[in-house]
């Protein structure tokens, strides 16, 4: 097979730091979309089909690229007939990190080693099936075998975390198993679901949110129970970065407006955002949470197809607003008064690589290594050449050694296959330092480094008060 214990490692240096010091590090995911009921539950599964297929956009957007029909992708096409399109769609992603993930994947988990094409998918679907029909395969033997320490789930202020409770009491299970407080659906007030959502937190808290103040009321509040059941970081979405400066009696006149269904301006939107957002910020500085901004999507961009099969079905892509002056503005506030928390800021477009790692410079006052991290390369950017972009721009105007590496942002149990993909590049890219004689040939000083950016830096970055 082409995947070898050697792959991605083009040279001497990278294979030592790769096999000596990254290959059997421990995994944390602080960011992923897995469903926290599944992990308690110990999910099994019917077919590669569903551990492989289900719920993966990334797959079913490469499908629709090759001419797939819906209903092998999110129809109700039979499973084999569904693992078949995808066969069929494998040896047309020559080039798409797809195509090396999804045979790490069949390498790691099922021991297949056959390259997919439509000519090996019933030999594949028969030797994964009798892995999966195996009694010992399920999430948590996935979670397991994989070495993962730490998971970061992403969770919406409504949840009453009752599977992060029952998992936190799980002697059997020592995996930290956290959740993360993602508030979109507050702050979006230019969003269709805004004003049922409002009634649904309202419910939660027991109060009527009739004003920004009761909002931000209600979100310290869930923030405080997220708090209390082992939450340490927040998530939010953005579809561009918002900021607006406004007073909170300007701000609750444009809430008010919206109650009453009146139009509100972008503007208005903007601070709105700003405020309820720079709340949350000091919140989370109060519980040394870290905060994390994923900014760039644009999302659900084919009205039919959300209309017919709803959000995150592989519909989204690169927004191109301006980041640079809102970013800087909204830092800045929070860090005027000494509130800022810890932040990982995430870009969709590549564009703004130089633009985000030279802005976590200007806010790196408050004594914490990495106090204020580019993240990792995220969704499109999660592939050879995007993460090698993101790691030569943070490490060309800040600290690599101080990275926190990397991330599923998945919703499939077999996606940790992608931090030893990147865990290869990474040791290639900093092995082919070695070899270009920019850095020493001091292989333990470096394995140290590929060793805390495969996992120690995160851990003590969310974990360390």
């Amino acid at each position: 097979m082409f995947i070898n214990e050697d792959s991605l490692l083009s040279n001497e240096s990278a294979k030592i730091l790769y096999h000596n010091y990254a290959k059997n590090m421990p995994i944390a995911d602080y960011h992923c979309h897995l469903s926290p009921k599944e992990i308690y539950e110990n999910k099994k599964f019917k077919s590669i089909t569903e551990a492989w297929l289900g719920g993966d956009h990334y797959k079913w957007r490469a499908m629709r690229s090759n001419g797939i029909e819906e209903k092998y992708i999110t129809g109700d096409a039979t499973d084999y007939d569904k693992f078949l399109a995808w066969c069929q769609t494998v040896p047309k992603l020559i080039g798409n990190p797809l195509y090396c993930w999804t045979h790490l994947e069949l390498k790691m988990y099922f021991n297949v080693n056959e390259v997919i094409s439509e000519k090996t998918a019933k030999l594949i679907w028969d030797k994964c099936n009798k892995v999966i029909n195996s009694d010992c395969f399920s999430a948590r033997y996935l979670i397991e075998s994989s070495k993962v320490q730490l998971i970061g789930t992403t969770d919406d202020p409504l949840d009453d975390l009752k599977y992060h409770q029952l998992i936190a009491s799980d002697k059997t299970f020592n995996v930290k198993v956290l959740p993360s407080f993602r508030p979109d659906k507050a702050v979006d007030i230019d969003k269709a679901t805004f004003m049922d959502y409002l009634v649904k937190l309202g419910h939660v808290v027991g109060y009527k949110l009739d004003s920004v103040e009761k909002i931000v009321s209600a979100l310290t509040e869930r923030i405080t129970y997220f708090n209390q059941n082992g939450c340490k970081l927040s998530d939010h979405g953005l579809d561009y970065m918002p900021y607006g400066d406004a007073n909170l009696i300007e701000v609750e006149s444009i809430l008010t407006k919206k109650l009453n269904g009146e139009t509100i301006t972008f503007e208005e939107v903007n601070k709105y955002k700003t405020v309820v957002l720079v709340e949350l910020g000091k919140k989370y500085n109060e519980y040394n949470w870290v905060m994390q901004l994923h900014i760039g999507a644009m999302r659900n961009n084919n009205t039919k197809m959300f209309n017919l099969i709803g959000p995150d079905t592989g519909f989204d892509s690169i927004n191109d607003y301006p980041v640079a002056n809102q970013v800087s503005k909204f830092l800045n506030k929070l860090e005027f008064t000494d509130q800022l928390p810890k932040t990982i800021l995430y870009t969709l477009n590549p564009r703004d690589n130089y633009v985000l790692a030279s802005m976590v410079g200007n806010f790196m006052t408050s004594g914490i290594p990495g106090k204020i991290q580019f993240g990792s390369g995220w969704w499109y950017n999660d592939q050879k050449s995007g993460m090698l972009d993101q790691m030569i721009t943070l490490a060309s105007v800040g600290l690599l050694s101080n990275f926190v590496g990397m991330l599923t942002d998945s919703r499939s149990f077999l996606s940790y296959a992608r931090h030893d993909y990147f865990r290869r590049i990474l040791c290639n890219l900093i092995g082919t330092w070695v070899e270009d004689g920019e850095v020493p040939n001091d292989l333990e000083l470096l394995g140290n480094m590929v060793q805390d950016i495969s996992f120690n830096n995160a851990c003590n970055f969310i974990l360390k008060l």
